[in-house]
């Protein structure tokens, strides 16, 4: 079993930052990017965090990502807009198109953008989190990879394709980010790091056979041979696998129908992009009345979900958002975790960029025989 180790948020955050900016990122940039990853890890989200950096430096390395591209709009109209990302880092392009439907949204009411050729954007809950912030309901759509087999497949054609959706509550938001595949990719890469079996309701084989065996699946996934993660719901229609399915497909609409990107049997194809998109929805609650008054009228609903009664065995009933909102208080207290396997990938980044690794991560010491972990790329 890999071990963790926990380091300061100001620490890490601090090491992206200067990460980031000797991969080529402006200052403001790194700022955007670092809180994407930043807020996943505090949210206790490790399959988005820290893990991720590894992803990012590969893309850069290979010359999927360009740190110098600037997304640009190629289509608008008051409420709605298409960005061509240019193969920008998917943050920068997730960040630019939210920040215009939240413009749209407070001018018109209603803000839509829809996002083609950009790259890997992180947790899509950050950007519903935008407009919450600013007293609207968001929500936030991305297409990625081929992982997920469609319901009595084969072949994996979707990606995780999450849907995120954000709207301001007290004392908490509501906050609901989920992918439309019963994981993530990023859930197995964390599997194979500590060398755990998967559940047998994840991942399905190369023959589209329920599997545990993680390191099969991921190579699986990148070599296109077949197989990948079961949709929400798990391989069956008795069990909803349908309705996993489904739900992706507008994933995919908004995201790539919408811009006229690659779909997610196309992403990740290409010798030099991903072509991943995204979608972004804001609306203002004032089209629909009092803003205060819905924001009431959600948080005492929510309030009832959690004083409702309570099943055999279990302590209480969250709402969603409930638990990231703790997770951020306790993990700014305690430090974010971070794996070993993880560990061995920032260590490799910092030979790569000539950082100094011990300066940042004093005391610790690299796993014995620690080499780049592989595994997941």
């Amino acid at each position: 079993m890999t071990e963790y180790v926990k380091f300061p948020v100001e620490l890490l955050d601090d090491f992206c930052m200067k990460a980031f900016g000797k991969l080529g990122f402006k200052k403001s940039e790194c700022r955007i990017i670092t809180d994407v990853l930043i807020m996943s890890d505090k949210f206790g989200i490790e399959s988005h965090g820290m893990q991720r950096l590894v992803r990012y430096h590969k893309g850069i390395e290979k010359g999927l990502i360009d740190v110098h591209a600037v997304p640009e709009i190629v289509h608008e109209t008051s409420t709605t807009a298409v960005i061509d990302a240019h193969d920008a880092m998917g943050q920068l392009a997730g960040h630019k198109a939210m920040k215009l439907a939240i413009r749209k949204a407070k001018r018109s009411g209603v803000g839509i953008v829809s996002v083609r050729n950009s790259n890997h954007f992180g947790i899509a809950g950050y950007y519903a989190k935008m407009a919450c912030d600013e007293g609207l309901l968001g929500m936030a759509f991305t297409n990625s990879e081929a992982i997920m087999v469609p319901t009595f497949g084969r072949q994996a054609m979707l990606g995780s394709n999450p849907i995120a959706i954000a709207a301001p509550a007290d004392p908490y938001p509501f906050w609901f980010d989920a992918s439309t595949s019963v994981v993530t990719r990023g859930k197995l890469e964390i599997y194979n790091k500590n060398g755990e079996p998967l559940p047998p309701v994840w991942a399905l084989d190369a023959q589209g056979m329920p599997t545990t065996d993680a390191p099969d699946v991921l190579a699986n996934i990148v070599g296109k041979n077949g197989g990948g993660i079961m949709p929400l719901g798990g391989a069956s229609e008795k069990t909803g696998s349908h309705k996993g399915y489904g739900w992706g497909m507008v994933c995919e609409l908004f995201s790539s129908i919408l811009s006229m990107g690659n779909t997610s049997d196309e992403c990740c194809t290409f010798d030099d992009k991903t072509g991943i998109c995204h979608g972004f929805i804001v609306i203002d609650p004032a089209i629909f009345g009092d803003p205060a008054e819905i924001r009431t009228h959600l948080s005492e609903y929510l309030q009832k979900l959690r004083d409702s009664p309570v099943a055999l065995d279990a302590e209480r009933i969250w709402t969603h958002g409930e638990k990231e909102h703790f997770n951020e208080l306790r993990l700014r207290e305690e430090g974010i975790p971070v794996n070993d396997n993880t560990m061995v990938e920032l260590a490799n980044l910092c030979s790569y960029l000539d950082m100094d690794f011990g300066a940042y991560f004093e005391g610790y010491e690299l796993p014995a025989g620690a080499d780049f972990f592989e595994g997941n790329y």
